[in-house]
This record gives C-alpha cells, structure tokens and sequence, in this order.
C-alpha cells in the first residue's frame, strides 16, 4: 500500500513539473540546438522558402500556454459577488475529562493444548 501511494505521488510530481516547465524547456531546446530543433520539431520542413527556422513550433507552444483562457479571475466576476457579513460566534470550551481505560489480564485462561506429533504420519495408499 506504501509502495504504491508513493510510485503514484512520484508520478503525479512529475507530470505536474513537467507540465510546468514544458515551454521553458521547448525555448531552451531552441535556444541551445536551433538546427536539431528545426530538424526534429519543425512543421514547414518541406517548405524551406518560408524560412521560419522552428518559429512555427514555438509560436504553437506559446499559444498552448495562453493563460487567458482558464484563470480563476476571468470564471468569477467578482463585480456581481455578493458577500454577507456573519456576526461573530463564541465558542465555550469544555472541560477534558479523561476517558479511564479498562486493563485485562493478559493471563491465557483456557487450558488447551496443541500436541504436534507426526508419529503416525504415512503417505496415502492407493
């Protein structure tokens, strides 16, 4: 049960890290290797005379990592919120009373035993 809450917690750190370094690691990946970028990740490779040199790629990226479309602030309108103020409540505080605890004794009471013998083992006849 350790093990796998563990290997399902690993998995789900690292898809959340590289989801959020995703674009920081396509521009690096541009940045340090221009022609393996173009070479590997660039959509007009049979249209040189475009010129765009992995541009289109990375324009794709950026505008995947648009934050505009799903932010927090852009669902809540907070102009039509309506808050209502709640009067303040105070708590009473019981005293703590211990629970007393029952002790058992530990002494085995019943009086079987379980004698192991293999005297009169044999295989089955057939």
């Amino acid at each position: 049960m350790k093990i796998s809450t563990l290997v399902i917690t690993s998995l789900l750190m690292v898809l959340i890290v590289f989801n959020s370094t995703r674009v920081s690691l396509t521009y690096a990946y541009y940045k340090l290797d221009p022609i393996g970028f173009v070479e590997n990740l660039c959509e007009n490779k049979d249209k040189p005379q475009l010129q765009c040199n992995g541009k289109c790629q990375l324009m794709k990226v950026a505008e995947s990592q648009n934050s505009d479309q799903n932010t927090p602030e852009s669902i809540i309108d907070f102009k039509e919120l309506i808050l209502y103020p709640s009067p303040n409540t105070s708590f009473q505080l019981t005293k703590y009373t211990p629970i007393r605890r029952q002790y058992f004794s530990s002494h085995y009471l019943n009086l079987y035993t379980f004698n192991n013998t293999n005297d009169c083992f044999h295989p089955p006849r057939v």
